[in-house]
């Protein structure tokens, strides 16, 4: 298929006439009525779910929890039902999912559950104070949704950073006519660990908060001003990476770091700097070729597969060429992951609970809040699953074991990272999910703004008000087809993510909810408004997230 980024530039310069208004988020003075939880037009929209009849009910208690991540780390966080990630939730497509959350949090700290991925009712969408007020501690709240549409999903709070302690778990909706031959599943769910261990993500956000403005900026890999340019690198077509050699493209990693004091002083609850300017969470130099520069802003002095360190894995146990369904889920806060199962092909079959043409690599890239669905016909010994840490020199690891054999070290680095590696852009849809080619009724411009000079991530220039969630939407109308230019105006990548609703990439790339926006480009996408009520548009790097980089969407009543 066509770059996505080149095809985008040319949309881009098309008129518009006869297609809607040109809209950016905001900026029109008073907010029009919006469409509430209990509209019609929202009674109307769920009568039309299939659903099964059929109700799961889950209990959901989050609470402080001493975590084992194995090899002898212990954390204290915060995690559902004492674990991390927490239960899975598996269900079929169709049944209606009955969640009570009991929130059990310290020192009257609120928290909520968000759906990602699922295109429910928005009530139930669990994102104070847009679609509900937070679940006080002590309180219980039940989500209650039909899930209509199969796929891999996980669930997470929409709270500050809660997302970056110990609160998520995968949910698998199960399609009662599956199509795809296999064998057996495993859930793979990736993230970056620091809770309890060097700090807490509050620790860590009130660090970054203080920015960088009055920092030798020169080396260290972050943009200054955070305005303009790709730093420097031009990664040409993400989807024609099949005759690249990644050998080199990791960058400067913290392995390079040696000669920079980066140790810091204790932030408590302040977070700042220590006189010599030197920082205890801010990761510098994490260099990527593929996410076009600067990889990162947080050290994580673990990466978990499946709750584990690499130094005692999780082992998947199966027999020699059984066919396998992987279902990978990227859970980290600041981290895209690239992933590889050393000896071994991976093909390809989902991105974000939505089918495409299939695509065999030896490798995948997967940012914050994506999810890939992978086939692999198993060979006979003990292999690694490596989600190597992009441009951070580091890696989390699990084995898959089918016959005898040493475990690998925990640094092992299979040559399939350094192979083909995909994203998303390198995707099509399969045939009976692609959008119909219709009309576009409105188009918006969506500017990812700000810098790690003055933290200041925006969409369209401004942070969004916690305090004023309906100032400025995007906004949309009922039965709409609409585009959405990302454009990011920073020297950071961005992982872009829609609540409610999945988006096609361009013409005919896969549908998602989640896609990585590589600095100084522009990534377009569509999708029907066929869910109405308010949604969160967002960067899911949970800090940029939390410091403003967020958009309401909503549906003009």
């Amino acid at each position: 298929m066509n770059s996505i980024n080149r095809r985008s530039a040319l949309l881009a310069g098309l008129a518009v006439a006869g297609t809607g208004a040109l809209a950016a988020c905001g900026g029109s003075g008073s907010t029009p009525a919006l469409v509430s939880p209990d509209s019609k037009v929202v009674a109307t929209t769920e009568r039309k779910r299939k659903g099964s009849g059929k109700v799961r009910e889950v209990t959901l208690t989050a609470a402080p929890a001493v975590l084992d991540l194995g090899g002898k780390v212990t954390a204290k966080s915060w995690a559902y039902g004492g674990r991390t990630p927490g239960k899975e939730i598996r269900l079929a497509a169709g049944d209606t999912l009955a969640a009570e959350l009991s929130n059990q949090l310290p020192n009257r700290t609120t928290t909520s559950v968000h759906w990602h991925g699922i295109a429910l009712r928005a009530d139930m969408d669990g994102v104070p104070p847009a679609t509900q007020n937070a679940v006080r501690a002590g309180r219980n709240f039940t989500y209650r949704f039909l899930a209509d549409t199969p796929g891999t999903y996980f669930f997470h709070p929409h709270v500050g950073v809660q997302l970056d302690r110990g609160l998520h778990a995968p949910l698998i909706v199960e399609d009662p006519r599956e199509p795809l031959p296999y064998d057996d599943e495993w859930v793979v769910v990736l993230d970056d660990w620091l809770d309890g261990v060097t700090g807490t993500p509050d620790q860590v956000l009130a660090e970054l908060n203080h920015g960088m403005g009055d920092m030798d900026m020169s080396d260290s890999g972050h943009g200054g001003s955070g305005h303009g340019g790709s730093s420097g690198h031009d990664m040409g077509d993400m989807g024609d990476m099949g005759g690249m050699d990644m050998g080199d493209m990791g960058g400067m990693g913290m392995g390079d770091m040696d000669g920079m004091d980066m140790s810091g002083g204790d932030t408590g609850k302040g977070g700042g700097k220590t006189p010599s300017g030197s920082m205890k969470f801010m990761l510098m130099g994490a260099r990527s070729s593929l996410l076009g520069g600067d990889a990162g802003d947080v050290k994580y002095p673990y990466h978990l597969v499946n709750g584990r360190v690499p130094s005692d894995p999780d082992v998947y146990t199966g027999k020699p060429g059984k066919r396998v369904r992987l279902r990978i889920v990227n859970a980290g806060g600041d981290t895209a992951y690239r992933v590889a199962l050393g000896g071994h092909k991976l093909t390809i079959t989902h991105t974000d609970g939505f089918p495409v043409a299939h695509q065999q690599v030896d490798a995948l890239l997967v940012g914050m809040g994506e999810r890939y669905d992978v086939l692999v016909t198993l060979a006979d010994g003990v292999f690694p699953l490596v989600a190597l840490a992009e441009g951070k020199d580091a890696s989390g690891l699990a084995l898959v074991r089918t016959g005898s054999g040493a475990a690998p070290r925990a640094t092992v680095r299979p040559k399939e990272l350094d192979g083909m590696i995909m994203n998303a852009a390198g995707l099509k849809a399969a045939d009976d999910v692609r959008l119909d080619t219709r009309r576009t009724d409105r188009v918006h411009r969506i500017e990812l703004t700000g810098g790690m000079a003055g933290y200041d991530w925006g969409i369209n220039g401004r942070r969004y008000d916690m305090k004023h969630p309906t100032a400025d939407p995007v906004l949309v109308e009922q039965g709409q087809r609409v585009r959405l230019d990302f454009v990011n105006k920073t020297d950071m990548w961005h992982p872009m993510h829609l609540h409610g609703h999945t988006y096609q990439l361009g013409t005919g790339g896969p549908r998602k909810d989640t896609t990585i926006v590589l600095p100084g480009r522009t990534v377009s996408v569509y999708f029907d408004a066929d869910n109405p009520g308010q949604w969160m548009l967002h960067c899911h790097n949970a800090y940029h997230g939390e410091a403003g980089m967020m958009a309401l969407l909503a549906y003009e009543a």
